[in-house]
């Protein structure tokens, strides 16, 4: 209705701008006087008149002076002869010019027609342009229930495995769905039964639909891709009809996959109290049930789907039939994120001495998307810096500006808080050197990025799947290490530690209520819901006395004051070392490995036990 009105005001602008111009363009003429043929006989009789020219019984004369004036003469008879009755003589009539101007038909019937039809043709028009908008909205209710798929058929830029970086394991599953895609017939004649549906899993940025369009360039056949959201609208049975309008469409194109992203839109666990029982969303996950249920066993459609929450996913959608095959989607490990920066990278102009290696190694928990990212701000850095190629410290400084942000070097800071910030990271940096079980230190910088004053890079040596009771404690050693800093040289804290705070006691609760840690023995603490709202846990069942909960307080505090005690421990043993990091911060303001390394390398610190 909004459109309707807007186009309604634009044609009637229109209409008032044209007579506008209309009537400015048009000049009012005096029209020429009108003489009777007496009058006229004596004017020519005088040597008044020039020129007479005779459209049909109208007599246009033209007079000597150039006045214009017009008469009439009788039907049926000619100029001349009227003109000679009325005693005009032959001497004036041979001084007389006179001509006949023929009345054209076209002209005739243009002249009638064209003010009859022309504001007809003006209304039309207004009309016809106001209900085109209404006309494409009874279009839309007629396909409001087709589903707005988009297919990829020509693969022009076409995905293959071999685009696709590590997921080694994920590749392997889903080669057997490609080769059932190429050759059913082997299948078939075995009685085997390829997975109707497969469910891609995994963190965001990890690949699913990459991966998901690189099936369907491996095996050649039509790629239709939807987003579940899509499916569910405000009006009841919609979602449902698009779900079958979705099927069909696949399953006329067969061979060929049909790719529901985000499925979890859809497909989360019936009967959490949202809506009722018939809640849009619900009918909607019923009928792609039934839809994967009503499969021929001929039928060539393979069915992918992806989600980065499987936890809330209804158990129907997960029953053999229906997304029986489930493929897990990891985070990339150092040597697949080498991979990964090979391929984002193949088009862009890296120097020689860009070691992709040492980027892998500085991204751990990085996503293919993340890389991506990284590779593209690099790019980005380059041009900035007007630069033809990418170098290894543009690469570096986009692996911070994906983690923290961008730097904030405008940022006017007093010296008192840039060395208070210089002694925060120095502690942090040297609590870490300091301990057996701790990463290595990277990088310590005091240039503030995003919502951090500073940071202090350590990434661990190798990938880890499995973490240690120690090297938890020299974690929380490690992040005690800035507060412990401030306290001591200062012998006061500043609200630069509070992140800090909060990550060590989160890290705390964690070792004594999940990973059994403490001296309260291998029992967890706490049961989650299985509530679901919104996709997350709304609430935590206390499944321990108030008696527990004061033990778990208990001990939750003493894994920090035994971390504070530590960094303290080290930090005094070494406060010349802290010195003279903080000092070079001061200066520097970035301290990278090699150069944190050679100026506590005097010192002669021995790692101790956290």
């Amino acid at each position: 209705m909004k459109i309707f009105y807007k186009n309604f005001l634009w044609a009637i602008l229109i209409l008032l701008s044209l007579s506008l111009v209309v009537s400015l363009a048009y000049q009012i003429q005096k029209p020429p006087a009108e003489v009777g043929i007496t009058d006229l006989v004596n004017r020519v009789n005088s040597n008044q008149v020039k020129e007479i020219i005779v459209n049909g019984e109208i007599l246009d004369v033209t007079l000597v002076d150039g006045e214009k004036v017009v008469s009439k003469k009788e039907v049926g008879v000619g100029i001349t002869q009227t003109l000679v009755n009325y005693g005009v003589t032959p001497d004036s009539l041979t001084k007389l010019s006179i001509s006949v101007k023929e009345d054209s038909s076209l002209s005739f019937w243009l002249s009638v027609l064209i003010p009859t039809l022309l504001p007809l043709i003006i209304i039309g028009a207004m009309f016809w342009f106001i209900t085109k908008q209404a006309r494409g909205g009874i279009n839309q209710a007629f396909t409001f229930g087709k589903a707005n798929l988009r297919g990829i058929s020509n693969f022009k830029d076409k995905v293959t495995f071999n685009d696709v970086a590590g997921l080694k394991e994920a590749k392997e599953e889903l080669e057997e769905v490609v080769d059932f895609l190429k050759n059913p017939d082997k299948y078939l004649d075995i009685g085997a039964k390829i997975p109707r549906g497969v469910l891609l899993m995994g963190p965001p940025g990890t690949g699913k639909t990459l991966l998901a369009r690189a099936v369907a360039g491996e095996a050649n056949v039509p790629f239709f891709h939807i987003s579940a959201s899509e499916f569910v609208e405000m009006f009841v049975g919609v979602g449902a009809s698009r779900t079958r309008d979705a099927f069909a469409t696949a399953k006329r194109a067969a061979p060929s996959i049909l790719f529901i992203d985000e499925i979890d839109a859809v497909g989360r666990e019936r009967g959490a109290g949202l809506g009722g029982g018939h809640d849009e969303r619900e009918q909607t996950l019923n009928q792609i049930l039934v839809e994967m249920d009503g499969f021929d066993r001929n039928t060539r459609v393979i069915v992918l789907a992806a989600t980065n929450r499987p936890d809330v996913l209804d158990a129907a959608l997960l029953r053999p039939g229906r997304f029986d095959r489930r493929v897990l989607l990891d985070l990339p490990d150092v040597k697949e994120r080498e991979e990964i920066l090979k391929i984002h990278s193949r088009n862009k102009p890296l120097e020689k001495n860009v070691d992709l290696k040492n980027v892998a190694v500085r991204t751990p928990g990085f996503s293919g998307a993340d890389l991506a990212n990284l590779i593209n701000e690099a790019a980005i850095l380059a041009v900035k810096h007007g630069q033809k190629s990418i170098k290894q410290e543009h690469i570096y400084e986009s692996v911070e500006k994906v983690m923290l942000g961008p730097a904030r070097k405008s940022r006017i800071i007093s010296e008192k808080e840039k060395e208070i910030t210089a002694y925060h990271e120095a502690g942090h940096a040297l609590v870490a050197a300091g301990l057996k079980d701790s990463d290595p230190v990277h990088k310590i910088s005091i240039v503030s990025r995003g919502m951090a004053g500073g940071y202090t890079l350590k990434l661990p040596l190798e990938e880890r799947r499995l973490k240690t009771k120690s090297q938890f404690l020299s974690d929380l050693a490690v992040m005690m290490g800035g507060y412990a800093s401030e306290k001591l040289v200062y012998g006061d804290i500043t609200t630069g530690a509070s992140n800090d705070l909060k990550e060590a006691s989160n890290l705390a609760r964690l070792l004594v209520t999940r990973f059994g840690m403490s001296e309260l023995g291998p029992i967890t603490f706490g049961k989650s819901e299985d509530l679901i709202f919104l996709g997350r846990e709304i609430s935590t069942q206390q499944n321990y006395s108030e008696s527990v909960a004061t033990s778990i307080d208990e001990e939750v505090k003493k894994f920090i004051t035994n971390a504070y005690k530590t960094a303290v421990k080290i930090l005094t043993l070494r406060r010349d070392a802290l010195k003279k990091i903080a000092k070079t911060l001061v200066e520097k303001e970035i301290l990278e490995q090699e150069e944190f390394y050679s100026l506590i390398k005097e010192f002669n610190l021995k790692p101790l036990k956290a």
